[in-house]
C-alpha cells in the first residue's frame, strides 16, 4: 500500500477508535510496530491532534476535534470555497475561534501554484461585503454550541428597557447587514423571541434547565415573523439625492414614490419595536431625509438633533 494511502487510511482509524494503542493499529493494519510509531509522527507533525498516555495501559489519544481525510475538489469548486471561506473576513465578529483563518490557510497552501496565482488575482476584486459590527465572539461561539447541543443559555441582555437576565434555547443563528441575530426561545416570556448579538453582554451555557425538544426541532425557518407584530406607518420625505441614495434600499427602495422634480416619499409598514432601527437609517441621510411619522420616530430624530448640537456647541 503506498505511503499516502495508508495514512489516509490511519487517520480513518484515529477518528474512528478516538483511543487505542500502537500495538492494535499494528495488527489491523498489517505492519510492524516500528513503522507505525513513524507513521503516527509524521501525522503528528502534519497537525493530527494527537496525545501520548504514559504509563501501564497507555497508548494514544485524538484531542477533541478529528482530523477529517482529504477531499478532492475540482478548481471551481476550490476558487469558490476559498471566496466563500474568505467572505467571512468581513464580518466583524464569528462565532468560530481562528478554525476560519486556520481552514483558510490550510485550503490556499495546498492549491496547485497555477490556481493560485488565479486567486491572487482575485483577491480584494471579488468578495462578499458586510459592514463589519462589534460583538463579542465569545458570546457567539456560545450560542452556537448550545444550537449543536440543543442546550440552554443565561444571558445578560441590553435592551431599551435595560439590562434584564434571561434563559434562552437558541434556535439558530444568522447575520444580517453585518449584524447576528438568534432566535431563541425566552424562559422568562415564554416565547419565541429574536435577540441581536451585539446586545448579549454575557452568555453562559446553563445545564440546569432542561432544553425544551419541540424548541430543538425548530430551524430558522421558524423564526419569529414581525409581520404579526402591532405595524405602523414609517413616512419620509426625501430630496433628489436623498432618493438617490436609498432607491437601492431593500426596506425603503420599493416604496419610493418619485417627484417630477426627482424627490420623492416613501411610507413603510413597520414593527413598532423597529422605530429606532428605522429612524436610524434616515437620520444617516442628513438634510436628505425627513421623517413625517410616526411621531415618535420625530420625536426621537429631535433628541439625536439636540443631543449632537450640545456635542458641537
Amino acid at each position: 500500500m503506498p505511503k499516502s494511502q495508508r495514512l489516509i487510511q490511519l487517520i480513518m482509524m484515529i477518528n474512528a477508535k478516538k483511543t487505542f494503542t500502537v500495538q492494535e493499529l499494528a495488527d489491523e493494519l498489517g505492519l510492524s510496530t516500528r513503522t507505525l510509531t513513524r507513521d503516527l509522527q509524521e501525522l503528528s507533525e502534519l497537525g493530527v491532534p494527537l496525545y501520548s498516555i504514559q504509563g501501564r495501559g497507555g497508548g494514544y489519544k485524538l484531542l477533541q476535534e478529528r482530523l477529517l481525510p482529504p477531499i478532492a475538489f475540482t478548481e471551481s469548486e476550490a476558487t469558490a470555497m476559498f471566496f466563500a471561506c474568505q467572505s467571512l473576513n468581513e464580518m466583524g465578529s464569528l462565532p468560530f475561534d481562528d478554525s476560519a483563518a486556520s481552514a483558510l490557510h490550510k485550503f490556499y497552501h495546498y492549491l496547485p501554484a497555477d490556481l493560485q496565482k488565479q486567486i491572487d488575482r482575485l483577491k480584494n476584486r471579488v468578495m462578499i461585503w458586510n459592514p463589519q459590527r462589534s460583538m463579542s465572539p465569545e458570546c457567539l461561539r456560545t450560542l452556537l454550541q448550545a444550537i449543536m447541543n440543543h442546550s440552554v443559555v443565561t444571558i445578560e441582555y441590553s435592551s431599551s428597557s435595560g439590562m434584564t437576565q434571561r434563559n434562552i434555547q437558541p434556535i439558530g443563528l444568522y447575520t444580517s447587514n453585518g449584524y447576528w441575530y438568534c432566535p431563541a426561545y425566552c424562559f422568562l416570556r415564554n416565547e419565541v423571541r429574536q435577540f441581536r448579538a451585539d446586545r448579549i453582554r454575557s452568555a453562559i451555557r446553563n445545564e440546569s434547565i432542561p432544553a425544551r425538544e419541540d424548541i430543538a426541532q425548530q430551524t430558522l425557518l421558524d423564526k419569529p415573523d414581525k409581520a404579526s407584530s402591532e405595524r405602523i406607518s414609517f413616512a419620509i420625505e426625501l430630496t433628489p439625492q436623498g432618493v438617490w441614495a436609498l432607491e437601492s434600499n431593500n426596506r425603503f427602495g420599493p416604496s419610493i414614490m418619485r417627484r417630477d422634480d426627482g424627490s420623492g416619499t416613501a411610507t413603510i409598514q413597520i414593527a413598532q419595536e423597529d422605530i429606532r432601527f428605522y429612524s436610524d437609517i434616515v437620520w444617516q441621510l442628513g438634510r436628505e431625509a425627513k421623517v413625517v411619522e410616526p411621531a415618535e420616530a420625530v420625536a426621537y430624530i429631535k433628541q439625536k438633533i439636540v443631543a449632537m448640537n450640545q456635542l458641537y456647541s
